[in-house]
């Protein structure tokens, strides 16, 4: 696929790829995911978003190529690829921040290097397409076990890395009441996720009644529509008797409804980076003392936020992109075991051909669209 400016994709031919670096791969993509941060590139949320780029940080496929130095993966392997770039030998890598690596995207000063991100996430292309590059090929892609379902498998590239880390992230102990803003992909996973570690009550809040619903059955969680409410960060601490949640989560990111302020402020005039709702919400009411946990996607230059309330309730706030490396061997084992179904979020299957399609169903939330997966033309 190409981008080809806000709220148009298209598919193209593009030149084959080619390995660049002895410790490069090829990999033929079988199964892409668009993923809900795709979006703001597709809506022109993101800085640096060029047209001619290839999205696409959620893939699987197989080996079709490798550079001299690679010595992990041959020819042949069917491999899961997580959406960080890391070289798996600087500072940060070494600390299990794979979403940090300082020298998968050296211009930038925060983020590491992304498939399919935009050039402040080193502008590398994505996996819609039929085949990738893959950059560090012995640090990142990891061999898809036999027994496992590449449906599974494309969801551990992204979601269900994001979705655990977002519930790491918040510290969640046994008996806390815990609140994930957005019933999205990520925000479905995340609240199952939540349960592994022991809260009493897991509520998701949105505005799509069907996401939610979905929320529900999927996360076994309590799930509102903030429509419904006068004010849902009232409507949160009357819930929590009037202490607020122990945890909030922030799976939404920069084009959250709710707000006029921030609707104005950050997607019709541009002059913040996006709308900061769901965080402002998620602040707000989390108790003194608390955690926020935020995984949704933010950007350049800054954010309307309460940041005196952040100081003056002791607030800790926690955020990164996922360490999908870091998390692999027991999320890879959660799925074996029957504690995760990641597959279970697919709602569609599109072919690449018809991305425009594809894209536009997410976009508008039409069909009671979930999550979609892309199948390059003759794969499987």
């Amino acid at each position: 696929m190409e981008y080809r400016g806000p709220y148009r994709v298209r598919t193209v031919e593009k030149p084959m790829p080619q390995i660049l670096h002895p410790e490069d791969a090829i990999i033929r993509v079988t199964r892409s995911c668009i993923c809900g941060s795709d979006l703001h590139l597709y809506h022109g949320m993101v800085p640096d978003t060029r047209v001619g780029s290839t999205f696409g940080h959620e893939f699987v496929g197989v080996v079709e190529e490798i550079g001299p130095l690679v010595q992990k993966l041959k020819v042949g392997d069917q491999v899961l690829v997580p959406f960080n770039i890391a070289c798996g030998k600087c500072n940060f890598c070494k600390q299990g921040l794979f979403g940090n690596c300082h020298e998968s995207n050296p211009m930038a000063t925060a983020v590491g290097g992304i498939f399919g991100y935009s050039h402040t996430a080193g502008g590398y292309d994505g996996g819609q397409a039929e085949y990738v590059r893959v950059p560090y090929a012995d640090v990142g892609p990891t061999v898809i076990p036999p027994d496992m379902d590449p449906d599974d498998a494309v969801l551990l590239t992204d979601v269900v890395p994001t979705g655990y880390q977002a519930a790491e992230m918040g510290g969640i102990k046994e008996g806390d009441t815990v609140v994930i803003f957005g019933a999205g992909p990520i925000g479905i996973m995340a609240a199952r996720c939540a349960w592994f570690f022991g809260p009493s009550r897991v509520i998701i809040i949105d505005h799509v009644d069907y996401r939610l619903e979905f929320a529900k059955n999927y996360a076994y969680c309590e799930a509102y529509n903030f429509k419904d409410m006068e004010d849902p960060v009232v409507f949160l601490k009357k819930t929590t008797d009037w202490y607020g949640a122990d945890v909030c989560i922030d799976c939404v990111g920069c084009e959250a409804e709710g707000n006029s302020l921030q609707t104005f402020s950050g997607k019709v005039t541009l002059m913040q980076a996006g709308t900061a709702t769901a965080l402002q919400w998620a602040i707000n009411s989390v108790k003194k003392g608390g955690i926020v946990s935020i995984v949704g996607v933010y950007g350049p230059p800054f954010n309307l936020i309460p940041i005196g309330n952040v100081l003056n309730k002791g607030l800790t706030i926690r955020a990164n992109q996922a360490s999908v490396k870091r998390l692999l061997p027991k999320l890879i084992a959660h799925v074996q075991e029957g504690r995760l179904n990641p597959k279970g979020l697919i709602t569609h299957r599109v072919p690449l051909e018809e991305v425009a399609d594809a894209y536009r169903l997410f976009s508008s939330k039409l069909d009671n669209c979930i999550k979609t997966v892309l199948i390059p033309s003759a794969k499987s």
